[in-house]
């Protein structure tokens, strides 16, 4: 029987809501090799949601190397109270009053602090993802987080380690599997079309009023693009990208 996640009501009541950040530093404890130091700075949404941000600081509580420092309410404060506090780790949302998470993510990643950003938020599309890790996030988590998996995310964070939820991750190595977007010149698409149509090179020198030599010229532009190495496959290729419509559909 497949395990499921047991997710704590408060952290999802706490991605419903929309916390807005965290930010950690280290602390000092009498047993430095078994304990990890943490203080947390939860920022929420808006001033009328502190109490929902207690929530994560009650959830976090009984961790003993966690402790809260302080709240704000969007994230230009969270920029400021890393410049001012220089946490290890900042838990930041993405939506957030009068700077975004992204924004934030970045002027703290250019600060001198050398604060880490985690992202933990409801928002898990392609452009989020993208944005969030190009600002310089070291991580990613969604709102299906377990307690476990948070209090781990923020000590892996905290180590300098990435920290992806599993299907944030996948959507990362989808993309990253996607073939590189190709570009075909104007001049490119006519001589692709041109070979689509059965035409032979001198057939397509004389459509487009060129040489035989530059048709072929273009042809091994097309192929150095596409990585084929012939006209058909150049053809096949060029249609399965949409680069190229088939014979007598608008074209």
């Amino acid at each position: 029987m497949a395990t499921q996640n047991v997710v704590d009501p408060r952290l999802e009541s706490l991605a419903r809501t929309g916390l807005a950040g965290i930010q950690i530093r280290q602390g000092h404890f009498k047993d430095a090799a078994t304990s990890l130091g943490i203080a947390l700075d939860i920022i929420d949404r808006t001033r009328h949601h502190r109490g929902k941000g207690a929530g994560i600081v009650a959830l976090l509580a009984a961790e003993p190397a966690i402790a809260v420092v302080g709240e704000a309410a969007n994230g230009q404060e969270a920029v400021e109270l890393v410049t001012g506090l220089s946490p290890d780790v900042a838990l930041l949302d993405l939506r957030m009053p009068v700077l975004d998470g992204v924004g934030a993510t970045e002027r703290i990643v250019a600060g001198r602090t050398g604060t880490r950003v985690l992202i933990l938020t409801t928002y898990d599309t392609d452009a989020d993802i993208e944005h969030a890790v190009e600002a310089g996030a070291v991580g990613y988590l969604l709102k299906d987080t377990t307690r476990d998996q948070l209090v781990d995310a923020i000590r892996a964070a905290a180590r300098g380690e990435t920290v992806l939820a599993p299907r944030v991750a996948q959507r990362l190595v989808a993309r990253m599997r996607q073939p590189a977007p190709v570009a075909l010149t104007a001049r490119e698409v006519d001589v692709l079309n041109g070979v689509a149509d059965g035409l032979s090179n001198p057939d397509i020198g004389k459509r487009l009023f060129i040489a035989e030599a530059t048709v072929k010229t273009h042809l091994l532009r097309i192929f150095a693009k596409l990585d084929v190495s012939d006209r058909t496959h150049a053809v096949v290729v060029a249609m399965e990208r949409g680069l190229i419509k088939p014979p007598g559909r608008g074209r």
